[in-house]
């Protein structure tokens, strides 16, 4: 009970103050680690992540009374204990249902927890029905709005929507505040939405009367949009990412080939090893690579590795099939830390010296193999002139030229003259990142053109300006188009590198941290796999598939004095 001279404000005890069935919440937020298909988490990256479980079982025992003793008029008196654990019985009931993943959307379950929270806040009310500010304070029609000033990753508001609440959330980082907006205030503000966008070419409409219920129609919009930026950029860029044929004269050397004869395969990432100039007095005109493993596959069966031969001052790289030999580990990589050894002399090359070529920016890079998409798995290629030479021809007209911020210990690459941003990145995937981010704008204004088309009304507002027509249901699409190619942009660098035991990419984040990365994979990003818009496209997809839209997402501006404050809005204090 909280009092004053004026008011008297009568707090039940929350259940949060007396008991949680920990073991289930523990066990559902532990299993959610590995839940990556349509799980928030995988809508943008953010590393303080909470996992939803736990936020949603919090929440809900922060709004429930627990029923271990009642209170009225100002006086508190116990009840009976064994119906009180009965009923408390109930509450962890709802609560263990509530954590399960595959509950997230179930309304029945929602629904007991929604009543459970309204059931609360009305004897609250009967509580402190006699307070001066009743009427405004504790309306036992209207829930209490739920706050959080530092939402961050947005998992708390979002499950405060789900349960019924008002979620009001800000923070300082944009990218905070974008995350916030895609997953709790655009979902409710085109919810039911039929889809707009034109089919996919060759594709045929499965139902006239299909469900466009929650942020369905948004989320096929987002993949219909999608597929013509994927179809659009292969238009402009596909020169940079050809398909492999397989002659005779590459099954003559590699006879595992034969069964792919003739065909063209689409491949799947290019394995690049940087380059420094030979400290060798003799060889200092070659150009010898930083390799950290020659390993390309450590699958049992599927053992596949990179072979340097050296002729002279000359190297080449060729795929062998087979056993792995022991030095194929260690690659031209020597020791612990960033030193390696000349490949075509043994000379040591210290870390120092590759730091201070570095710097000096005569880092160069050369190609060692070429993964490409087989019938029965992935199929190792050795490089040719021909392939660099291609990689080689993508001039970029713009990079990033922000610098890095400088964090020795986690951001590594400004001890080697990578300083800026754009120099995280090859000439090719330069290319093809800025040729994504042109299609969403793009791709939004078509989206305002097929809105309208279809129906829907418009008064030119974007969605930043509280519109809800064609021009903001477009923004709302280029929302979700731009998350995407976010996640592509984090599989186009080069501090990605490849996975030999997994034969896939490791994206740039694999931790919190940049770091130095010597033997990099650059993704196709144009392909149907992982590190391609596609993939992220369908991440987004799925996520965007798993909103339930709450009946209170209608966005209701709300004057004040220092700011303009929205129901269920994500409010930038940046």
């Amino acid at each position: 009970m909280t009092t004053t001279k004026e008011t008297k404000i009568y707090s039940p005890k929350k259940l949060i103050e007396v008991a949680l069935p920990l073991d289930d919440i523990n066990v559902a937020a532990a299993r959610e680690k590995s839940i990556r298909h349509g799980h928030p988490s995988t809508l943008h990256l953010w590393w303080a992540r909470r996992p939803l479980a736990a936020e949603r079982a919090v929440i809900f025992a922060q709004m429930v009374n627990d029923p271990g003793y009642q209170q009225d008029g100002g006086f508190k008196y116990g009840v009976n204990k064994k119906e009180a654990e009965i009923k408390r019985e109930k509450l962890f009931q709802i609560i263990r249902d509530l954590v399960k993943w595959e509950n997230t959307n179930n309304e029945e379950v929602l629904n007991r927890a929604r009543e459970a929270i309204k059931e609360s806040w009305r004897e609250t009310c009967h509580l402190n029905r006699n307070h001066p500010q009743a009427a405004e304070l504790f309306n036992p029609e209207k829930l209490p709005a739920f706050h959080d000033p530092f939402a961050g990753g947005g998992a708390i508001p979002l499950e405060a929507q789900r349960l019924g609440l008002e979620s009001y959330a800000s923070d300082l980082n944009p990218v905070a505040v974008m995350i916030n907006k895609a997953m709790i205030e655009i979902p409710p503000k085109f919810a039911g939405q039929a889809s707009v966008g034109p089919l996919p070419e060759g594709e045929k409409q499965q139902n006239l009367m299909e469900d466009w219920s929650g942020a369905k129609g948004l989320a096929e919009d987002v993949r219909r949009y999608g597929h013509w930026m994927r179809e659009e950029a292969f238009k402009r860029i596909g020169h940079l990412y050809p398909k492999v044929k397989i002659t005779e004269e590459m099954i003559a050397e590699r006879p595992d080939l034969k069964p792919y004869a003739g065909e063209e395969l689409t491949v799947i990432a290019w394995l690049w090893a940087r380059t420094v100039k030979s400290p060798n007095p003799a060889f200092s005109h070659v150009d010898v690579p930083l390799a950290s493993s020659f390993v390309l596959s450590s699958k049992k069966g599927k053992e596949a590795y990179v072979q340097p031969i050296v002729d002279g001052d000359k190297y080449t790289f060729e795929v062998k099939i087979g056993a792995l030999p022991p030095e194929a580990n260690e690659g031209t990589k020597v020791g612990r830390g960033g030193n390696f050894k000349c490949l075509v002399s043994e000379t040591p090359i210290p870390v120092k010296l590759i730091r201070e070529q570095g710097q000096q920016g005569t880092f160069k890079q050369r190609l060692m193999a070429v993964v490409a998409e087989g019938k029965s798995g992935r199929v190792y290629l050795s490089p040719t002139q021909e392939i660099e030479d291609i990689t080689n021809s993508a001039k970029p007209e713009w990079k990033p030229t922000t610098k890095i911020n400088h964090n020795p210990r986690d951001i590594r690459t400004q001890l080697y003259g990578l300083n800026e941003y754009g120099d995280l990145f090859t000439p090719r995937q330069l290319v093809a990142l800025t040729t994504f981010s042109d299609l969403v704008q793009e791709a939004c204004n078509n989206a305002i053109t097929h809105a309208k088309a279809a129906g829907m009304t418009d008064n030119g507002l974007g969605i930043d300006s509280g519109g809800n027509g064609a021009t903001a249901y477009a923004d709302a699409i280029a929302v979700y188009l731009s998350a995407a190619l976010g996640k592509a942009s984090d599989y186009n660098s080069s501090i990605c590198s490849w996975i030999s035991g997994g034969q896939t990419m490791r994206n740039t984040f694999g931790r919190q941290a940049i770091p130095m990365v010597w033997d990099f994979a650059e993704a196709n990003i144009t392909g149907n796999m992982t590190g391609c818009f596609l993939s992220g496209i369908d991440q987004v997809c799925r996520v965007l598939n798993k909103f339930t839209p709450a009946t209170n997402g209608t966005v209701i501006q709300q004057d004040a004095a220092t700011q303009d404050i929205s129901r269920d809005k994500v409010i930038s204090t940046d």
